[in-house]
């Protein structure tokens, strides 16, 4: 082994989404033999020296009796992680010899190492590798379990490896100078992740919508699904208020199946933040919009993000793309619900911590479902409330009025009674039945090609804008003399101002649900009738 010289090899450290590149560099000089690991690593990283020796021991590449020193650059930037372990590896490979000191710059190395030198799968693999691209690199090395995860990323050579023998034999190594190769067993990314990182009680709350459920499957409850197809055409959050039984999680979770597929960067920026979480991704794109229902029992941590160490993202980010669902929500705690506001105005959810900070996406719909009261049949005609008077109202309290400003459609959902089931049912068998605008016999794939209808002219309207859905675009826009609603239309409006009946916020979506009425039923710009309905959606309910 040659003693005095420097290896080099490449990493990337993840803030975020976004990744910084961290150069390795390790010197072996003469001197007592010691190993010591700098750059500000936290302890996991800490942790590599032994992880790395044991998997050159094994590889037959052992540390000399030398002084082997070990500096990550930016020696500022905070380290998290045990996937630097192959880019340590691969640049004391470099630094003795035993590869060519050049090869391993012009690649970025991902991979945690086992005692016996074999190359594991680490979390964030896919946007570590997003940001090897965005910093110019042209290869990546990564675990074999990872392959099909790096391979999302487009415009990028992904050298797959199981071994640090792989590795070297890769960058020129002589086979006779290493030990021959192990059994790995084969091993999937679930496996390869620890329980403590993959499985953790937040991921356990994630609630999986099947394919089997279908917009017919709602009876008798028109006005419910005419709202939900209101909220999947222009992207706007929605409040169900009603007693238990009415299908407020019925509906909700019928939402996902009636909205367009992601479009790809949407994708990948949702398969990116399943990556951080450590979640398993197929070798296809999932374009589907993601359903996340997390419980009332769930803390802010989990609901937005955070943690110690590695800032990763929450259920908001999880659910981006799709809907994030809070049943009961008063029970959740008042200040975590409050600290949605946020994210509802900018799409993004910013966590700083005292070890940094990291930004998540956030672009979701948020469905709220309340019962009226703790006892949940207030105002119910056919059960009898069990509160005191007041309890309603304290009760709905906990929704604060700023987070219920934010909530563009809110609706109380009431239970379908026995004989309007079954004149719903008499009048299918006839084939009698009415026409309102969607029918609650509709099945999902007629109306998603509904919500696609309506979302084309948004997106044809708002070509020329950073915007694409009516929920999104700003006061400015609104107020435009081309996009205003003629005089006699507006009046209503104009009129719950002055009364104090909504916000100038609440003014603002208004306007943006009566957009998304309007596209719904063809019209160039919302009417009288449009902004009646999207009016009667802000009446606080109690």
């Amino acid at each position: 082994m040659t003693q005095g010289t420097v290896g080099h090899s490449v990493a990337i450290a993840l803030e975020g989404l976004g990744g910084e590149l961290v150069e390795v560099e390790t010197q072996i000089s003469p001197g007592l033999p010691f190993f010591k690991l700098v750059g500000l690593p936290d302890t996991s990283l800490g942790e590599a020296r032994e992880r790395v020796r044991a998997a050159l021991q094994s590889s037959g590449c052992p540390l000399p009796a030398s002084r082997v020193i070990t500096n990550m650059y930016p020696a500022s930037l905070r380290k998290h992680g045990a996937g630097f372990d192959l880019a340590i590896a691969v640049s004391f490979l470099a630094a003795a010899g035993i590869i060519s000191a050049e090869s391993p710059t012009k690649a970025v190395h991902i991979g945690e190492l086992s005692l016996t030198g074999q190359v594991r799968a680490v979390i964030g693999v896919l946007p570590a590798v997003a940001a090897a691209r965005a910093a110019g690199f042209e290869t990546v090395v990564v675990p074999a379990d990872s392959k099909a995860e790096a391979e999302l990323v487009e415009d990028i050579r992904v050298v797959a490896v199981a071994s640090l023998r792989a590795v070297a034999l890769h960058y020129g190594a002589d086979a006779a100078d290493l030990t021959e190769e192990l059994d790995y067993p084969s091993s999937s990314a679930a496996r390869a992740i620890t329980r403590g990182e993959r499985g953790s009680e937040d991921d356990a709350q994630r609630h999986e919508v099947g394919p089997a459920l279908d917009l017919s499957d709602v009876v008798g409850n028109e006005a419910a699904v005419r709202t939900l197809v209101i909220a999947a055409a222009g992207g706007h959050h929605l409040l169900m208020l009603g007693p238990p039984g009415a299908g407020k999680t019925m509906l909700a979770e019928r939402l996902p199946g009636i909205l367009p597929d992601l479009e790809p960067e949407e994708a990948v920026t949702l398969a990116a933040v399943r990556s951080l979480r450590g979640m398993p991704l197929s070798a296809r794109l999932d374009r589907r919009p993601p359903f996340e229902a997390p419980h009332h029992t769930a803390s802010a941590v989990a609901l937005l993000g955070g943690g110690s160490g590695m800032i990763r993202p929450g259920a908001v980010s999880l659910a981006t793309g799709g809907v994030l669902f809070l049943d009961e929500a008063p029970e959740f705690a008042r200040h975590t619900l409050d600290s949605l506001r946020q994210p509802l105005e900018n799409g993004v959810i910013e966590i700083h911590r005292a070890q940094g900070r990291a930004a998540y996406p956030a672009e979701m719909q948020l469905v709220l479902a309340a019962n009226p009261c703790p006892c949940g049949n207030h105002g119910d005609r056919d059960a009898q409330c069990r509160c005191d008077a007041s309890a309603p109202r304290r009760y709905l309290a906990r929704l604060s009025g700023p987070l219920l400003d934010r909530i563009d459609l809110q609706l109380r959902v009431e239970r379908v009674s026995a004989a309007r089931a079954r004149l719903v049912e008499h009048e299918a068998q006839l084939g009698e039945a009415g026409e309102p605008p969607v029918q609650s016999a509709t099945s999902t794939a007629a109306v998603r090609e509904l919500v696609k209808q309506a979302r084309s002219l948004a997106r044809h309207r708002l070509a020329s804008t950073p915007w694409s859905i009516n929920a999104r675009v700003v006061s400015r826009w609104l107020r435009a003399p081309d996009n205003r609603p003629r005089r006699e239309a507006y009046a209503p409006l104009a009129v719950a101002l002055e009364r104090g009946q909504v916000t100038m916020r609440g003014h603002d979506r208004v306007l943006r649900v009566a957009w998304t009425i309007a596209d719904l039923a063809g019209a160039a710009r919302p009417e009288l009738e449009h902004i009646h309905e999207a009016l009667s959606y802000r009446i606080r309910l109690g």
